[in-house]
């Protein structure tokens, strides 16, 4: 992918916190406009593949899908 240089005006104290969420989440700011602008290109009504549609919405969003894996692992793994 190329590249290219893009100067943004903004107020001091939204480059301040865009480099301070960057800086905590161990990106570069660049990255985070990156993915901003990538999640806004999903949104703005570009197609989802059907396989992905297919599965959406099937684990409910109370579920700590984590813990659950995590349980799964020490399961698995356990030494007896």
């Amino acid at each position: 992918m190329a590249t290219a240089k893009l100067t943004v005006r903004l107020p001091k104290e939204e480059i301040e916190f865009a480099k301070q969420y960057a800086q905590d989440h161990r990106v570069t700011v660049a990255e985070l406009f990156d993915r901003y602008l990538r999640r806004l290109q999903d949104a703005s009504g570009a197609t989802i593949h059907p396989e992905v549609k297919k599965i959406s919405g099937l684990v409910p969003s109370d579920v700590d899908a984590k813990e659950l894996y995590l349980e799964h692992l020490a399961i698995k793994h356990r030494c007896e």
